[in-house]
């Protein structure tokens, strides 16, 4: 599996919690695709592998016309292999979605929303500075399925400011009702340079208490699993069959490139990230001047990437992979660092795969990095 990530970097405007790059003026747009389209032409000889994954993220790609998105999709087309069956996927606004516009999405072989929904609640929507309110949330999803859509995704956040367990439980019952096949469920974090991080420091706000938050964390545990959703990765679930081919490939260490500024690619041995700005990216992308930073990945490197990613998902952490990639002085670390995990009922074992238990799942982050190894 490969995957090809485009980042479309604008937005209409900013919410409160987001620290993503993109930018509400859209005056050098024009340029911006030009090069973002170039980048592709680019690119073309750096995945060997048939594409199986295409994901338009942002900013908002939806923000972009019908004709913007299929001269992204043709130049894919034209430049690399791309399976027929590849899941191609656009993160939407709610309030961007109109019957033609989903009618020309399917036309063009686009076969799965990501519906920025983020809450139910008007109140929640009008914090967090959403664009929609939550009668649009609702229609869009209802609407993308009359269209014919049957991969559909949302997002969802919990931990909000004032919000009660009561109304988390009312958010994903209206979600499960919507009939959606997957959907990502984000506990809000604090980031600097953000409009919540400044309103929580002039407290004009404040963060939802810890143990509120495992609360909540608990009954999306619980209530997805009523409702037959599988939890393959802490933040996702989905229906049998419609996992995410294109995050689980991020999550396995498959190949993929980012195309726009801000995106990420990796081939296995390295990393590499292009500039954040929107003017650079477009001055040296038109001047065939480098772009980009990369990193070569150390053995530690590897290991700590795939301890991390697999952790958090269904599959987990196999000690025979990390004897296998890396060697027994690996696999003797990990092991070592598990068992106390065990002991405390975080991680469960079974035969050579190592998965999180649900009281794992609230720290995976914390246990994560327990089991990395830190070059001295």
């Amino acid at each position: 599996m490969t995957g090809i990530y485009i980042h479309i970097p604008y937005c209409k405007q900013r919410c409160t919690y987001c620290d993503f790059y993109f930018k509400i003026s859209q005056k050098d747009k024009g340029l911006m695709l030009k090069s973002m389209r170039k980048e592709i032409k680019d690119r073309k000889d750096d995945l060997k592998k048939k594409v199986s994954s295409i994901y338009f993220g942002g900013g908002t790609p939806s923000i972009l016309s019908i004709l913007e998105i299929n001269n992204f999709l043709k130049d894919i087309h034209r430049f690399y292999l791309v399976n027929p069956d590849a899941e191609i996927t656009i993160e939407c606004n709610p309030d961007d979605l109109t019957a033609r516009t989903l009618l020309s999405y399917k036309k063009m072989g686009i076969n799965r929303l990501s519906i920025g929904v983020q809450s139910f609640d008007d109140t929640d929507l009008k914090f967090m500075n959403r664009s929609h309110n939550s009668k649009e949330a609702i229609e869009s999803v209802e609407l993308a399925k009359e269209i014919g859509f049957k991969n559909i995704t949302i997002d969802l956040i919990y931990g909000l400011p004032n919000q009660t367990l009561k109304d988390w439980q009312s958010n994903l019952e209206i979600m499960f009702d919507l009939g959606v096949q997957h959907f990502s469920a984000y506990s809000l974090t604090i980031e600097e340079k953000t409009a919540l991080y400044h309103l929580i420091k002039s407290k004009k706000t404040t963060v939802l208490a810890d143990e509120k938050i495992i609360k909540q964390f608990n009954l999306l545990q619980a209530k997805a699993e009523e409702r037959g959703f599988i939890h393959y990765e802490i933040s996702n679930f989905a229906k049998e069959g419609y996992f995410s081919k294109h995050n689980t490939a991020y999550w396995k260490a498959n190949h993929y490139i980012g195309i726009g500024p801000s995106a990420h690619s990796y081939n296995g041995s390295s990393r590499r990230w292009n500039t954040y700005s929107n003017k650079k990216y477009i001055s040296n992308i038109t001047t065939n001047t480098i772009y980009f930073n990369q990193e070569h990945l150390s053995t530690e490197d590897q290991y700590n990437e795939y301890i991390f990613t697999s952790l958090r998902a269904i599959w987990g952490v196999d000690s025979n992979v990390i004897k296998e990639r890396h060697g027994y002085e690996f696999e003797a670390h990990f092991l070592k660092e598990a068992e106390k995990w065990k002991i405390k009922e975080c991680i469960i074992s079974n035969s050579t795969i190592y998965t999180l238990t649900s009281k794992g799942k609230i720290i995976a982050d914390s246990i994560a990095s327990d089991l990395f190894i830190v070059s001295s």
